[in-house]
């Protein structure tokens, strides 16, 4: 399906189911929204939930793997190229990053030079060279004007070097960069990152200043700003799986708790040897006299003869000192006679 020229400028965006998978797994699934022409698009979630690859994504710069796309009535992945030509990346880490190095001039005429050999028109490079630079600057200063980089009030004007700009500045520059081709989609990343809540509030009063000219804005961010179109990249399966899962543990550990072996007295004793006396006097012979008579008749004899030969012992010795005194006794009678 190709786009009406006669649409409005800003891409309507539809997205129904929407995927994309990479080498470690699903980098985020079923998304789903639908955003008309000129809309602010938020897309929030948590840091590494796939934010900035569904934006690459809805503006055919990744593939995805499952669902339903279309960006101007542009299908994707079908029409990964033509979504391309009509959408423009704003900062995105890794992808259109400033070079410090560089002069804030020198970054404008770069971008020109490329979108007109690149993205212009074949008639257009057959135009004489001062008409083309005119359209140049024309187109520079338009992007600039949206954006609402003044170039006066940097340090060293237009020759100030990106490393010297501040947060904001270089977000603007940036969206400069991107405005030059004049883009129906605009898509930027970590649009508050780093920002004070005053920077914040600018960001986002220049986004939708941009938005209610025509264009639609994506914008990756960690909390979306009020009256924007919410879209986020949370992983909501996972969450309700683990929910889930949270449950039927603790579920669990009720049903277990009410047949806990510990509340029952007769188990217990059942269980525990050491509770039973019947058990300690059979298992232990050393408590059982029978056993160890049974075991051990030899010992019981010598004990019973120690036992009796102390008995005799004292008549034995009664019966030395009976004969000692009747030999006295003896002894005397003699000698009386």
């Amino acid at each position: 399906m190709e786009a009406n020229p006669e649409e409005p400028h800003g891409a309507a965006v539809v997205a129904d189911g929407f995927g994309l998978k990479g080498p470690r797994g699903w980098v985020f699934r079923e998304v789903g929204f639908r955003a008309e022409p000129g809309a602010l698009v938020a897309i929030e979630g948590p840091s590494g939930s796939g934010r900035t690859c569904l934006l690459l994504a809805l503006t055919g710069r990744m593939k995805p793997q499952e669902g339903h796309a279309e960006v101007a009535g542009l299908p994707l992945p079908r029409r990964m190229a033509a979504v391309r030509r009509i959408s423009s990346l704003g900062p995105v880490p890794g992808v259109s990053d400033l070079d410090p190095s560089l002069t804030v001039a020198e970054h404008l005429r770069e971008r020109a030079l490329l979108q007109r050999r690149y993205d212009g028109a074949v008639r257009a490079l057959l135009r004489p060279p001062g008409e083309r630079a005119a359209a140049t600057r024309a187109r520079i200063d338009a992007a600039l004007e949206t954006s609402g980089l003044d170039l006066e009030t940097l340090p060293k004007g237009e020759r100030t070097s990106v490393r010297d700009l501040e947060r904001l500045e270089a977000l603007r520059l940036s969206v400069a960069l991107a405005l030059i081709g004049r883009p129906r989609l605009l898509a930027l990343d970590d649009t508050d990152l780093k920002l004070s809540p005053a920077d914040r509030a600018e960001a986002w009063a220049l986004l939708r200043s941009i938005a209610d000219a025509g264009t639609t804005v994506l914008a990756v961010c960690s909390e979306a700003p009020e009256g924007a179109l919410r879209v986020t990249t949370a992983p909501r399966a996972a969450e309700d799986t683990t929910a889930r899962a949270t449950e039927e543990t603790t579920a669990g550990t009720d049903e277990a708790g009410t047949e806990d072996p510990t509340e029952d007295p007769a188990r217990d004793a059942a269980e525990d040897p050491t509770e039973d006396p019947a058990r300690d006097t059979a298992e232990d012979p050393t408590e059982d006299p029978a056993r160890d008579t049974a075991e051990d008749p030899a010992e019981d004899t010598a004990n019973e003869t120690a036992e009796e030969s102390a008995e005799e012992t004292p008549d034995a010795d009664a019966n030395e000192d009976t004969t000692e005194e009747g030999e006295t006794d003896a002894l005397a009678e003699t000698g009386r006679a």
